[in-house]
């Protein structure tokens, strides 16, 4: 994990490992999916894929915002799909040097989300772990909501 792609919420620093992160595009029109999990915003259309988008703010427990035309969606690979993620801004690609960056299990074992955290410039950024994003419940939620809607 030598390099992460740096995204803010709400002027909270986040990060992904950038061999997760497909694109960066520019917020589109999300279009509801009927019976997916509650994180699940809805869906697009992205170069003929459906897509389901995950809101950050809801699974952080940010206060819900309208999406902006200036917001970002980052097309993300989690292990089992692709999936996009909202984000205010993405900052760019940031390069980790030995020692900025500690294991989740020795900076935070209570945050199940948590890849590890890193200090970059006196600020600290949250590294998360795309696989465990959506519980098994989510999963199988997602999966039969998607299966109607195809």
């Amino acid at each position: 994990m030598n390099q992460i792609v740096v995204f803010t919420l709400d002027d909270q620093l986040f990060a992904l490992p950038l061999h997760s992160v497909l694109q960066v595009i520019h917020a589109i029109e999300i279009r509801h999916l009927p019976n997916s999990p509650e994180i699940i915003a809805g869906i697009i259309n992205v170069k003929g894929k459906i897509i389901p988008v995950i809101d950050l703010r809801k699974r952080f427990g940010f206060k819900s915002r309208e999406i902006d035309p200036d917001d970002r969606f980052l097309i993300v690979h989690t292990g089992k799909r692709e999936a996009a993620l909202m984000a205010d801004t993405v900052a760019g690609v940031q390069q980790l040097d030995p020692g900025q960056s500690v294991a989740a299990a020795e900076s935070a074992p209570f945050a199940g989300f948590l890849r590890g955290v890193a200090k970059v410039e006196e600020q600290l950024i949250l590294i998360y772990d795309l696989e465990k994003f959506l519980s098994l419940d989510e999963e199988h939620s997602l999966d039969q909501a998607l299966l109607k809607e195809t």
